[in-house]
């Protein structure tokens, strides 16, 4: 969807490190300044790491943005935010803990697939937190290569793995009017 040169991009922000709710704050307000206009954000969940062991459970959100800017400049603007927040990314690219972490789930209908980026997000079927906090931002939202809307590949995930393991922290919040069908 663009309007007026606008680009709908969804984003996942997570953190299971220090103040895990103070990033996720710092980080929507980086967002805000760098990628334009904040339509939607879903609750917040608390989830186990997904990947790999760790103590502390990970806070994670999905943010809906209105944004002038190009796919590969979203990505620049995320890591920047995520550098700025005490992000150290392992050296063997594996999952670790981390303060922040800002994925980009969809950007428009766009299919990309480059060594740096990969839109729609390659594992967001796999993982049901996600899928969860999608459902609650854009429930009719077709994934653009799977042909599902998030409805659907949440109920697909919810029958394939029988549970759903998080809880949630604080209700979803839309600054769209009613009326919208963004």
């Amino acid at each position: 969807m663009t309007t007026n040169n606008l680009h709908a991009v969804y984003l996942l922000a997570g953190s299971n490190m220090g103040d895990r709710a103070g990033f996720l704050r710092a980080a929507t307000r980086a967002l805000e300044d760098a990628l334009g206009v904040l339509c939607a954000e879903s609750s917040i969940l608390e989830t186990e790491p997904w990947g790999f062991s760790a103590p502390t459970f990970f806070l994670n959100r999905v943010l809906f943005f209105l944004t002038p800017l190009s796919p590969l400049e979203v990505l620049e603007a995320a890591r920047r935010i995520e550098n700025e927040n005490g992000r150290i990314r392992p050296e063997n690219g594996g999952y670790a803990s981390r303060t922040l972490d800002i994925d980009i789930l969809f950007y428009d209908d766009a299919a990309i697939d480059l060594p740096e980026l990969q839109i729609p997000h390659p594992r967001l079927h796999e993982r049901g937190f996600a899928l969860a906090l999608m459902r609650e931002v854009a429930p009719l939202l077709v994934h653009p290569t799977l042909n599902l809307t998030m409805e659907r590949l949440f109920e697909n995930f919810i029958e394939k793995n029988n549970s759903c393991w998080f809880i949630n922290s604080e209700e979803p919040r839309s600054t769209l009017p009613k009326s919208s069908t963004i």
